[in-house]
């Protein structure tokens, strides 16, 4: 696919999405002005670039905890893929492995963990949701690390859905023929039907367990080899606990928008978040990323790598695998160019003096 840039690509997925699958898809909570702030707080943000450096040869090539990607930039959880494409997420971590990069499957996908795994041609992080049902969560890490994912990304902000108007009004529900896949055997597969509500509101506040506490991060580190993340984290105070409590990275989230409308932007928060954690973990962060300059202004700030969402799903409904692939190539593509403007030959010249914090 040939696409000039993001923003023509979500035209292309909204003139082929259903209402409510994309009302689902590009929603966010109360009056969406968190949704906004992210957008715009990236706006905001200024590149001081270099001149008279050699950017003749680029390399945007970097790492995360360890794994080797050719960009810093990371697919993001999300939920779903079934209802954009009917290859569904075996589409996405095709198109993620064509781009080179990390795929972090969401806990409410529509293919099987095992089918994923198999289908990546890189590596496969896992998006954890913590159940009342304790025993079902340890048999859903268990399964997650016996398939062949690499990482847990522990979600945190989501104790209940943030109230998400645009699904409440379309009675959001999953078609007969999609469940979520990877709890079939704890019989949490299916969305429940309320009246008045949407139904993956009404599985959150069935299912999801609302009095998670710290003591998970441990809990998680003891029944599984895999390096745990925790993600949903806009305090510094939260950033440096969790790191304390044993999480590997923390990445830096407010769910795109979609759980507290009051949230501030994630790039705002950024800076005193990777003060904070002050290199004793990785820190990563999603919310609002566009654009190449976009990933610059993040790695400049102390991020380790960005992570996108909504632009993969505009991808798998415009054009599937490729069109996954070609939403990664453009930010690739956006990326090099920023990069070479701001006289930053490779990952580990864009550094903070390239933004101005206000200090």
């Amino acid at each position: 696919m040939e696409l000039l840039n993001l923003h023509e690509l979500e035209q292309l997925a909204r003139a082929r999405l259903p209402q409510m699958t994309w009302d689902y898809y590009a929603s966010g909570a109360d009056d969406e002005r968190c949704l906004r702030r992210n957008l715009d707080a990236f706006a905001e943000i200024t590149l001081h670039y270099r001149v008279l450096v050699d950017v003749a040869h680029r390399d945007p090539a970097t790492t995360v905890l360890g794994e080797p990607i050719a960009m810093p930039i990371i697919v993001a959880p999300t939920a779903f893929h079934g209802l954009a494409h009917k290859d569904g997420e075996l589409a996405s971590v095709r198109g993620t492995g064509d781009a080179g990069t990390i795929f972090v499957l969401s806990t409410l996908s529509n293919t099987a963990v095992e089918r994923v795994v198999a289908a990546a041609s890189g590596p496969v992080w896992f998006q954890l949701y913590v159940y009342k049902d304790r025993s079902a969560t340890e048999a859903l890490v268990r399964r997650v690390e016996a398939a062949g994912c690499r990482a847990l990304v522990l979600t945190v902000d989501a104790p209940l859905l943030g109230r998400r108007e645009r699904d409440v009004r379309n009675r959001f529900a999953l078609p007969p023929d999609l469940g979520i896949e990877n709890m079939h055997a704890a019989g949490y597969a299916r969305l429940p039907e309320v009246a008045g509500e949407s139904g993956i509101a009404a599985y959150f506040a069935e299912l999801l367990d609302p009095g998670l506490t710290w003591e998970a991060i441990g809990w998680l580190r003891s029944i599984t080899r895999l390096p745990v993340l925790v993600k949903g984290i806009v305090r510094a105070d939260d950033a440096k606990r969790a790191i304390a409590e044993g999480a590997a990275a923390v990445v830096v989230s407010n769910h795109g928008g979609r759980q507290l409308d009051a949230s501030p932007a994630t790039i705002e928060v950024l800076p005193r978040i990777v003060d904070a954690v002050a290199g004793a973990g990785e820190v990563l962060i999603d919310g609002g990323v566009r654009r190449g300059s976009d990933v610059v202004k993040a790695l400049a700030i102390g991020a380790r790598a960005v992570l996108v969402g909504r632009p993969i799903l505009w991808g798998l409904a415009a054009g599937g695998r490729p069109g996954v692939a070609a939403a990664l190539a453009v930010l690739r593509r956006e990326l090099d160019l920023a990069m070479t403007l701001c006289g930053c030959p490779d990952i580990a010249s864009i550094t903070r003096d390239l933004v101005d914090l206000g200090r």
